[in-house]
C-alpha cells in the first residue's frame, strides 16, 4: 500500500520562517506515521520559483531571476534536515522536468478543449499571485486591498482562459460524494460555499512579464504561476508519463497547505486535473496560521519567528511537540515562549520524561538492569493493557484524519495512566514484600513506555529513539502490528540521561 504526501512548494521571494517549518514538520509526522503502518511513502516538498513577485524581488537586488531563486532555494533545502524531516524529493519549478510536465498538462487541457484565448480585465494581487472580484476587496483611501492586506492593481491584457465555469457542478458533485477530501470540516464547508457561489473562467496566462513557464506555441505568454506551481505534484512522480511505476503507485496525493492557499488547491487544482482526465487529490488538509505573543506575524512589525533561532533555544523535538500539541491542527495558534516552556515541562519533562527516568533507574538499581516477560497479569495490569489498545485505536483514528493534536493527547493520557499505575502499585514497596510482583509491574510499565515512545516517534523522532535505546528497542524496521501485545523477550535497560530537561521560565 502506498501513500503520497506533499507540502505546498514554498515561494522563493524571502527566507523560510516558522510557517514553512510548521507545514513541513506536519507532513513529516504524517509520513512517519504511515511508514509505521507499513505503507510505501513518498514525501515531496520544494520551491515555487516563477511569477511576477519573484521577478520584482530579483530586480530589486540587481539579480536575474534564476540567480535569485538559486540563492533562495538553498535556504529551503537546508532547512529540511534541520527540522528532522526525511523527504523523498525536492522539486524546483525552474527544473527542466517541471517545465516539461507543466507544458504537457497545458497541452492536455488544450487538447480537451478547456483553454481559449481572450482578454482579461480585473483586479490582480502580485503578492498573492491571484485574481479577485471587487466584492472580495476592501477600499482604503481610494485603493483596493484583499482581506489579508495585499494591494491589488487593475490588469488589462490578452490572456488564455481555463473553462473553470464548466466544472462548477462536477466539483460540487465530487465534494458532496467525498466529504473527507477536504479537512478540517470548516474548510470543506468554506470551499463548497465558494463553488456554489458560482465559478467564472480563470485567466491562466500573463504577457506583462516573462519570468515563468512559456505557454506552448505562444512564447509571448507565460503560464499563470498557479498552473505551473500546482503541477509540481505531478512532475515529481513522472508526469506526463502516466504509465511509469511511480505515477501509478503514488497518485493521488494528500496535500497539506495553509488556509490562505486552500482555494487554489481545492477549486482550481482538482478542476485542472479533472479537465485533463486525471483523478483529483485524495485529500487537501488546510491548517491555520500562527501569531507571535498574540500579534500577527509580519516583517514590518519585526516579529517573524526564525525556525533556526527557536529550535536552537528550545530543542528540535520540543518545538515539533509544541507546534502540534498546543493547537488543534487546522486552527490558528499563538506562539508564546512562556507557553512553550509550560507545555514542554508539563507533558514531556514531568509526565513522560519522569516516568522513563524513574523506571529505568529503578530497574538498573533493583533488578540488575534486566526485565523478563511475564504472562501472570492481574486485573489492574490487564486494565492498563486494555487502555493501551484503546488509546492506540484512538491514536490511529486521529492520525488518519490529520488530527495530530488529538493523537498526541491520547498518548499522553496513556502515559498519565502509566504514572498512576506505578504510584498505586509502588514497586519500591514490593521489592521488600513481593519481588516477583515487583518484576511484573516493572515489565508492564516498561511495555507502556516503549509503546508510547513508538506512537510519539512521528512527532519527536530523536527523543523517542533515545528512550527506546534505553530499553534496547530498535524502531528502524518496526511496523505497527499486534500493538497491544506485550513484548516476548527480555528487556535489558541501559543507563540514561534525562531526555527532556526542564525549561526554566524567564
Amino acid at each position: 500500500m502506498s501513500f503520497y504526501i506533499t507540502t505546498p512548494i514554498y515561494y522563493t521571494n524571502d527566507v523560510p520562517h516558522i510557517g514553512h517549518a510548521y507545514t513541513t514538520i506536519a507532513c513529516d509526522i504524517i509520513a512517519r506515521y504511515n511508514k509505521l503502518l507499513g505503507k510505501d511513502v513518498f514525501f515531496l516538498t520544494g520551491t515555487d520559483e516563477h511569477g511576477q513577485k519573484v521577478e520584482k524581488a530579483a530586480i530589486k537586488l540587481n539579480l536575474n531571476p534564476k540567480e535569485f531563486v538559486d540563492k533562495l532555494s538553498v535556504n529551503f533545502i537546508n532547512l529540511i534536515p534541520f527540522l528532522g524531516c526525511e523527504i523523498d524529493d525536492f522539486i524546483r519549478t525552474t527544473e527542466d522536468r517541471h517545465i516539461k510536465s507543466s507544458q504537457a498538462l497545458w497541452k492536455q487541457l488544450e487538447k480537451n478543449n478547456q483553454i481559449y484565448l481572450s482578454n482579461y480585465e480585473g483586479w490582480y494581487s502580485i503578492r498573492d499571485e491571484a485574481y479577485y472580484l471587487e466584492s472580495e476587496l476592501k477600499k482604503i483611501d481610494g485603493k483596493y486591498f484583499t482581506n489579508n492586506g495585499s494591494p491589488v492593481e487593475w490588469v488589462k491584457e490578452e490572456s488564455y482562459f481555463f473553462k473553470l465555469s464548466e466544472w462548477e457542478d462536477k466539483l460540487i458533485e465530487y465534494y458532496e460524494n467525498n466529504q473527507n477530501s477536504i479537512l478540517p470540516k470548516t474548510r470543506y464547508n468554506e470551499v463548497l460555499q465558494f463553488i456554489k457561489g458560482g465559478l467564472k473562467d480563470l485567466s491562466i496566462s500573463r504577457t506583462t512579464f516573462n519570468w515563468g513557464v512559456p505557454v506552448p506555441n505562444n512564447s509571448k505568454h507565460v503560464m499563470y504561476v498557479w498552473i505551473d506551481a500546482l503541477c509540481n505534484y505531478l512532475t515529481a512522480i513522472g508526469y506526463p508519463d502516466i504509465n511509469n511505476k511511480k505515477y501509478n503507485k503514488y497518485w493521488p496525493a494528500t496535500h497539506i497547505v495553509g488556509k490562505d492557499i486552500l482555494r487554489f488547491h481545492a477549486v482550481y487544482w482538482p478542476a485542472f486535473l479533472m479537465a485533463a482526465g486525471i483523478e483529483p487529490p485524495k485529500r487537501i488538509f488546510a491548517h491555520g496560521w500562527w501569531t507571535n505573543e498574540g500579534q500577527k506575524i509580519s516583517k514590518s512589525v519585526g516579529n517573524v519567528i526564525d525556525p533556526y533561532n527557536i529550535i536552537n533555544e528550545y530543542g528540535l523535538d520540543q518545538i515539533r511537540f509544541f507546534l502540534f500539541r498546543e493547537v488543534p491542527f487546522g486552527n490558528d495558534g499563538d506562539f508564546s515562549k512562556k507557553t512553550i516552556a509550560n507545555r514542554i515541562n508539563a507533558d514531556l519533562s514531568n509526565n513522560f520524561g519522569n516516568l522513563v527516568q524513574r523506571i529505568s533507574s529503578f530497574v538498573i538499581k533493583n533488578n540488575n538492569s534486566l526485565l523478563k516477560p511475564s504472562e501472570n497479569l492481574n486485573k489492574v495490569d490487564k486494565a492498563l493493557i486494555n487502555l493501551l489498545q484503546n488509546k492506540y485505536d484512538e491514536y490511529c483514528n486521529f492520525m488518519n484524519n490529520q488530527q495530530i493534536d488529538r493523537a498526541i493527547k491520547s498518548v499522553l493520557e496513556l502515559i498519565s495512566a502509566g504514572n498512576a499505575y506505578v504510584d498505586n502499585q509502588a514497586p519500591w514497596l514490593l521489592k521488600k514484600t513481593n519481588k516477583i510482583r515487583m518484576e511484573e509491574v516493572l515489565f508492564v510499565i516498561t511495555n507502556i513506555i516503549i509503546k508510547s515512545s513508538i506512537m510519539l516517534y512521528p512527532i519527536i523522532p530523536t527523543s523517542s529513539k533515545k528512550i527506546l535505546n534505553i530499553f534496547n528497542y530498535n524502531i528502524d524496521n518496526y511496523k505497527f502490528d499486534n500493538f497491544a501485545t506485550l513484548i516476548k523477550h527480555n528487556i535489558k535497560i541501559n543507563n540514561s540521561e534525562p531526555i527532556f530537561p526542564r525549561i526554566l521560565n524567564d
